[in-house]
């Protein structure tokens, strides 16, 4: 499975509009998390359209590390990319435990307070406290999944996909895909979906449905290594891709009651269904992404300003920024319980967030430059 040293490709360079995106896809993230927020519910892509941030985080998430591992593969063959993948994944596994530990916590402590004095049991954290011996092993196997805990646990499994559909990829091509959306359509048809293991909590996000947007994104990014783009400018791409964005923005102003016209589709499971990634919502993330990729420029003077150097800072530190936001919006969603019907403080309180989000990217771009020589040595 080893490429020969002369198909290697080269690191591609970094690319900048990237970042900028997934460093306002963390901030989204963090205000749609913010429950409560006015600005969160509304001033975000999400609330116009099928799909929201967190597809578009698991697309180019697939398509940074397809794009590594392909490299990885075609260096030191395929074996060693598995094992480098793996070590990342077994990071990602104790990060999210670390998580699941440090927010289990505060809710705990939130709920010994007057003020919450329920919060761990409407997060699903009760099975944690009720059930500790049976809770610890199933929070262990990804499969008890509390409020806030379910996305990290589909990145594992699609990490843990990632060599064999590298594997299909490099002898199938482009048809190595298939594999892929046949998965997702058993995942609707049989319907295939994983045990939760908490009795009042479920899995958060299907990973037999979400696998398709991770392994497209590594489809994408493979083709992007190997051919200097992911794909080609399509003239037609836009005639696919806007009707699909408009439909979205219709179905939702009909569904907010702002459009004269009546719902051509009721808002369900099929059409906005999250955890099990409903078709539509597949689409949309797709069209959307399209749209954006081929509107953005990969470089432009204004991306290297102040403020899109800290969304870049974000975006460089996705995974570490969205553990920190979900600790940040959950206080930010604590307080609009405790103090509603204040338009300043969601202002005040979201605006904090962006900052202190911001401000945690560009200390880790910070200490990564200074520990990059001593690495280096």
């Amino acid at each position: 499975m080893t490429v020969p040293p002369f198909h290697v490709p080269a690191r591609p360079p970094r690319d900048t509009r990237m970042d900028i995106v997934r460093g306002w896809l963390q901030l989204t993230i963090f205000m749609s998390h913010a429950f409560g927020s006015f600005i969160g519910g509304w001033f975000i892509h999400g609330a116009w359209g099928l799909s929201d941030s967190s597809e578009q985080f698991v697309l180019l998430s697939g398509f940074t590390l397809g794009s590594v591992f392909a490299r990885k593969a075609a260096r030191q063959g395929w074996r060693a990319g598995s094992a480098d993948l793996l070590r990342r994944t077994l990071r990602l596994y104790r990060i999210h435990l670390l998580v699941v530990l440090l927010f289990g916590v505060m809710v705990t402590l939130a709920g010994m307070s007057r003020r919450f004095p329920d919060e761990a049991e409407g997060l699903g954290w009760g099975f944690m406290l009720t059930d500790p011996l049976r809770a610890i092993p199933a929070a262990l196997t990804i499969l008890y999944q509390p409020a806030f805990m379910g996305i990290l646990p589909v990145f594992i499994w699609c990490m843990l996909l990632l060599p064999g559909f590298a594997a299909l990829a490099a002898r199938y091509g482009d048809r190595a895909l298939l594999a892929a959306v046949a998965l997702y359509a058993a995942a609707w048809l049989v319907p295939l979906w994983p045990p939760s293991l908490g009795p009042d909590t479920g899995i958060g996000f299907n990973p037999f449905a979400w696998q398709m947007l991770y392994l497209t994104g590594a489809w994408l990014g493979r083709r992007a290594l190997y051919h200097g783009r992911a794909l080609p400018r399509w003239r037609w791409g836009f005639a696919v891709a806007v009707p699909i964005l408009l439909l979205g923005l219709a179905l939702r102003l009909s569904w907010y009651g702002f459009a004269p016209w009546p719902a051509l589709l009721p808002e369900d499971t099929l059409v906005t269904g999250k955890e099990g990634l409903a078709p539509l919502r597949v689409l949309h993330a797709l069209a959307l992404a399209w749209t954006v990729s081929m509107l953005l420029p990969r470089d432009a003077d204004w991306m290297h300003r102040s403020l899109f150097r800290w969304l870049a800072a974000i975006g460089r530190h996705s995974l570490e920024v969205f553990c920190l936001g979900l600790f940040l919006s959950w206080g930010a969603s604590a307080a609009f319980r405790l103090w509603p019907g204040h338009w300043w403080l969601d202002a005040l309180l979201i605006l904090a967030g962006f900052v202190a989000l911001a401000a945690f990217g560009r200390m880790l771009d910070h200490r990564r430059m200074v520990h990059r020589p001593a690495v280096a040595a």
